[in-house]
């Protein structure tokens, strides 16, 4: 988690006096743990002659930063802003995250009601004025979906749930007959469980104890992404909850992934039933008792699997176009068979 970072008294002055038209542009920055005033502009031309004069100078190719443009409609509180999100590819992760996690912050300080559009870059071409320009024609929204194109959605969204289902049930026939038994968890565990829940810490290791039938914490080390392959045991089923944090469209997001680890068949079956049962249950108590969002769940058996762009694939999954359903050939031209005799309903023979 990220500490609220503190406005300057000046530039809350400033965002004040500018929403009054004087300002075209105006930068914010990060410096010292503060919201700062970077830059700003005053207009000269119409609002897009000045665009791009003006806005692609103050970009840094290794620092993001924030940028209100005015335009020059209006709405009933004044003047309307593009709010420009800019985090170039070059800039170290963690500021990154930072300013992603900010930007709430400076788009409330300014007033959200201020704000016509919103957007966000990593290369100029995503925010130059043709970049503009074709953000708002997509933001204008799709046309409406023929009659074809609905039913590929409603068979695209029946697959995907048919997949979900799939692979949330995707255990041996023996296994199904202890579906959803229930282990009483340890104390520590339920511990860590709270703490998860309110992001004291941001990763739990679970394990069945066979003998008491109970739900016991290995442990709740700090863990990153590039640690995870380590936590995984390689000879021993596990259960893991992980805050996953990462940046997805210029969001900064703290996601919930369950994993679910069992080390292929050098378990004994027992351990397999027994761990493949409790899951359920756990699941729906963490995320009962102690609201837990769990974003995705997962079921490996190599630890090496949970890789970043493993677990960014699986949180965000690409939207593949839709397989058209197979169509039955048609017969060769020219020969349609034998024609067949078929008596009418009130013929007489």
């Amino acid at each position: 988690m990220f500490l609220a970072l503190v406005v300057t008294p000046e530039l809350r002055e400033f965002l004040a006096r500018a929403r009054g038209g004087a300002v075209r542009l105006i930068k914010v920055r990060i410096q010292d743990e503060q919201l700062v005033l970077g830059a700003y502009r005053e207009p000269e031309q119409s609002w897009d002659q000045d665009y791009d004069h003006f806005l692609l100078p103050l970009l840094d190719r290794q620092e993001p930063c924030y940028v209100l443009y005015r335009l020059d409609s209006q709405n009933a509180l004044g003047f309307e802003w593009l709010f420009l999100s800019w985090s170039p590819d070059q800039s170290p992760v963690k500021d990154k995250m930072v300013y992603a996690a900010t930007r709430a912050t400076v788009k409330k300080e300014f007033g959200g009601g201020h704000v016509k559009y919103e957007m966000f870059g990593t290369m100029e071409e995503d925010v130059c004025l043709s970049g503009y320009q074709r953000h708002v024609s997509s933001f204008s929204g799709p046309a409406p979906l023929t009659q074809a194109e609905q039913e590929l959605q409603r068979i695209k969204l029946t697959e995907g749930q048919v997949k979900q289902v799939t692979s949330e049930n995707s255990v041996d026939s023996k296994q199904q007959n202890l579906q959803g038994l229930a282990f009483p968890m340890q104390e520590t565990a339920r511990q860590a469980l709270q703490q998860l829940a309110q992001q004291q810490i941001n990763y739990i290791q679970l394990k069945l104890d066979v003998e008491k039938e109970t739900i016991e914490l290995v442990h709740c080390h700090p863990t990153d992404t590039r640690d995870l392959p380590c936590r995984v045991p390689k000879n021993t089923p596990r259960y893991h909850f992980f805050l996953y944090k990462h940046l997805h469209e210029g969001d900064y997001l703290e996601s919930i992934v369950f994993i679910y680890s069992m080390p292929g068949y050098s378990c004994s079956v027992k351990e397999r039933m027994l761990y493949s049962s409790c899951k359920s249950r756990l699941l729906e108590e963490a995320e009962r008792d102690y609201q837990l969002q769990v974003a995705k769940k997962l079921e490996i058996d190599d630890g090496d699997d949970l890789t970043e762009e493993f677990l960014y694939e699986e949180v965000h999954p690409k939207q593949h176009a839709f397989k058209q359903a197979f169509a039955k050939p048609r017969g060769p031209a020219g020969k349609r068979g034998h024609r067949r005799l078929i008596k009418a309903p009130d013929e007489v023979i």
